[in-house]
């Protein structure tokens, strides 16, 4: 799922489950290589949803929530920021660190 300033309120911020949503940039070749692991853990994890935000067409929305560098990962709860995950990771990484924050 693609997210960008229209939609972010509704499937973001009052999902009633949490979002893991990645902010990426086709150039950017951090965020090619975190891709297939983002996409095979949202595959497996359905107790959130996962999305995503292409900085190059929604760079307010990115800029509003603070995205300083990509990849970025945020996790949202309630509507509310609970965990940032900056820069490249494996998919061991990321599976554990989503894993403590959803469960």
């Amino acid at each position: 799922m693609e997210i960008n300033e229209e939609n972010f309120e509704q499937e973001v911020l009052k999902s009633d489950k949490p979002a893991v949503i990645d902010f990426w940039a086709p150039w950017c070749g951090p965020c090619k290589m975190i891709a297939p692991a983002f996409e095979k853990l949202s595959n497996e994890i359905k107790s959130a949803k996962f999305a995503k935000v292409n900085v190059d067409e929604s760079a307010r929305l990115a800029q509003q929530i603070g995205v300083m560098g990509i990849p970025c990962i945020i996790i949202f709860k309630n509507g509310e920021e609970v965990e940032r995950i900056a820069g490249f990771q494996t998919e061991q990484q990321l599976r554990a660190k989503l894993t403590s924050v959803l469960d």
